[in-house]
């Protein structure tokens, strides 16, 4: 289906696909895991689940077109306290756990436990105020979505959404990871923190390569030091691993 629209208002915070917003929809440039990505958002879409967008076709431009969702995306460093608040992380890990559920045991995740989003942050979560405070109703950019283990996606929350890194608090830091775990449900536990580990260093040597390579948006991290920062972060987890593993074991 080829979807037309209005004049095109470019999205903010698209480090690695520009995103424009027409109307009540998104278009973006298809990944090339957009194949999976189309037949996992209309699934959930099939479910009703509101924590993702609806996948609608594509458009003259051959670009795929998405449900615009409506809210406050966290992108920017500086937020206001509800995005960070002890509701709204249990709300994230509540939202995950659904998908989880949703997606265990169908083809999508094929041989693996799950679907996982694989980039969960606030940067990829819509806020809105549902009477109490801003609070996470969905995530958005599934480019990276892929089978796997609910371990991934919750070590990945916990990284991204406590902050994990220098300047956090470490007590703080290990009472918010409980948190997300508890609010998540039953778990292994004693993989997380390593997990949180793997994906730290994944990351900033994925930058690093395809920075080096010259992929365009990894090009554009590593101008923005992300490199180095993913680096600290992972030598600050790396630090006081046996604090954070005592505190959710």
């Amino acid at each position: 289906m080829e979807i037309s629209g209005a004049e095109p208002e470019l999205l903010p915070g698209g480090f690695v696909n520009a995103v424009v917003r027409v109307d009540d929809t998104v278009r973006r440039r298809v990944s090339p895991s957009g194949g999976f990505v189309r037949d996992l958002l209309e699934f959930l879409g099939r479910c009703r689940w509101p924590g993702a967008p609806r996948h609608l076709g594509f458009d003259e431009q051959g670009r795929e077109v998405l449900t615009f969702l409506a809210g406050h995306v966290a992108w920017e460093e500086s937020q206001p306290a509800d995005v960070r608040s002890d509701e709204s992380l249990v709300a994230v890990a509540r939202l995950v756990r659904q998908l989880h559920d949703l997606t265990a045991g169908t083809d999508l995740a094929g041989d693996q436990e799950v679907v996982c989003h694989n980039d969960l942050s606030p940067k990829n979560t819509v806020y809105r105020d549902l009477g109490s405070g801003l609070r996470p109703v969905a995530f958005i950019d599934w480019d990276l979505a892929a089978p796997g283990s609910r371990m991934h996606d919750v070590a990945h929350m916990c990284w991204q959404y406590v902050g994990l890194g220098p300047g956090m608090d470490v007590g703080e830091a290990a009472r918010l990871v409980r948190l997300l775990a508890d609010a998540y449900g039953p778990l292994p536990r004693k993989e997380l923190i390593r997990t949180v580990l793997w994906w730290q260093d994944r990351c900033w040597r994925g930058i690093a390569a395809g920075a080096a390579a010259n992929d365009p948006a990894m090009v554009r991290l590593r101008a923005l030091d992300a490199v180095d920062g993913v680096r600290a972060a992972h030598q600050w987890t790396a630090e006081h691993r046996l604090t954070l593993e005592r505190a959710i074991s």
